[in-house]
C-alpha cells in the first residue's frame, strides 16, 4: 500500500513538472545538443541540417583564431573587474538601504529601476554620458581639468567603458538579493554584538559577512555565469563590439560568426568552448564555497 501511495505521488509531481520538463527539452536540451552536433562539422546546412567533414576541425580553428584569444581575454577583464566591484558596491548600498535611513523606500525602487529596464535603452542613455563632447563624465572631469577622453571612440578606453556600464547595470539585481539576505538576519544577533560593546565594523565582519555567506556565494556564481556572457551590454553601448573591435566579448563572438559571417560551426565551437569555460569556473566557485561553509 505505502509502495503505491508512493508510485501515485511520483507520478502526480512528475504531471506538475511536465509543463516544465518540455519546455526545458525544447529550449534547453535540444539546443545544446544540436549545437554540439553542429560543432562537429566543418560546414553546416542551417536549412537542410545536414553538415560535411566530421571531426575537430572548428575547435582548432577558433582555438587558433586572435579574434577569439581577443574575446576570451575581455571577457575574462569584464568578468573579473565588475564581479567583485558590483557585489561590494551592492553589497554596500543594501547595508545602507536596511541601517532605516529615511526615503529607504524611494531608494530601493530608484536602485531596482535599471533591473526592470530594457538592457539597450540604457546602453543608449550611456552612450550621451560617455559622449565625448557633451557627456556627463567629460563635464565632471573638464572640472578637474582634465582633458575630454574618448570614451566610445579610443580603443584604449572601450573595457574601461563596458566594466563602468556592466557594474552600474548589475547592481539592482544583486541589491534586492543581498535586501533580503539582510532583512532574514536575526536582529537578536546584533543587540548581542552592542551589549559587548561591538562596534559597526565588527559586526558587519562578523555578523553580517558570515549570515550572509551562502547569499555571497550564489550571487559570485550568478554574476560570474551573467557576466560570461556578456553580450547585450556591448551591443547596447556601443552599437557593435567597440572600435577596432576592443570590446569584442565571447558572445557577441558567437553571435558575429553566426548572424555575421554565416559560420555556423564556428560559432556552435566557440559556443561549446564558452559553456565549458563557465562550467569550470562555475564547479570551481561551488567548490570553493561547500569547503568554506564547512570550514565554519
Amino acid at each position: 500500500m505505502v509502495g503505491q501511495n508512493q508510485k501515485k505521488t511520483f507520478l502526480r509531481a512528475m504531471l506538475y513538472l511536465l509543463p516544465s520538463l518540455v519546455i526545458i527539452a525544447v529550449f534547453v536540451i535540444f539546443p545544446m545538443i544540436h549545437t554540439v552536433r553542429m560543432s562537429l562539422y566543418e560546414s553546416f546546412n542551417i536549412f537542410s541540417k545536414t553538415g560535411e567533414g566530421f571531426g575537430l576541425s572548428s575547435y582548432i580553428w577558433v582555438l587558433k583564431d586572435p579574434n577569439f584569444h581577443k574575446a576570451i581575454l575581455n571577457t575574462f577583464i569584464y568578468a573579473f573587474v565588475t564581479v567583485p566591484v558590483s557585489i561590494v558596491i551592492s553589497l554596500a548600498i543594501a547595508v545602507l538601504l536596511n541601517s532605516g535611513i529615511k526615503g529607504a523606500k524611494f531608494f530601493q525602487t530608484a536602485y531596482f529601476l535599471p533591473y526592470v529596464t530594457n538592457a539597450i535603452a540604457i546602453g543608449l542613455a550611456f552612450r550621451f554620458i560617455f559622449h565625448s563632447e557633451f557627456g556627463v563624465f567629460n563635464k565632471i572631469l573638464a572640472v578637474f581639468g582634465v582633458d575630454a577622453i574618448q570614451w566610445l571612440n579610443d580603443p584604449d578606453y572601450s573595457m574601461i567603458t563596458l566594466c563602468i556600464f556592466g557594474i552600474w547595470s548589475s547592481l539592482a539585481f544583486k541589491i534586492v538579493i543581498f535586501l533580503a539576505g539582510l532583512q532574514g538576519i536575526d536582529p537578536q544577533l546584533y543587540q548581542a554584538a552592542r551589549i559587548d560593546e561591538a562596534g559597526k565594523w565588527k559586526q558587519f565582519t562578523k555578523i553580517t559577512i558570515p549570515q550572509l555567506g551562502p547569499i555571497l556565494a550564489y550571487q559570485f556564481v550568478i554574476a560570474t555565469i551573467g557576466a560570461f556572457k556578456a553580450y547585450v551590454e556591448v551591443v547596447g553601448l556601443f552599437g557593435d563590439d567597440g572600435p577596432l573591435h576592443s570590446a569584442t566579448t565571447m558572445v557577441y563572438y558567437m553571435y558575429d560568426k553566426f548572424y555575421g559571417a554565416s559560420k555556423y560551426t564556428i560559432a556552435a565551437a566557440s559556443g561549446v568552448i564558452m559553456f565549458m569555460i563557465i562550467m569550470v569556473f562555475t564547479f570551481i566557485q561551488m567548490h570553493m564555497s561547500n569547503k568554506r561553509a564547512s570550514e565554519n
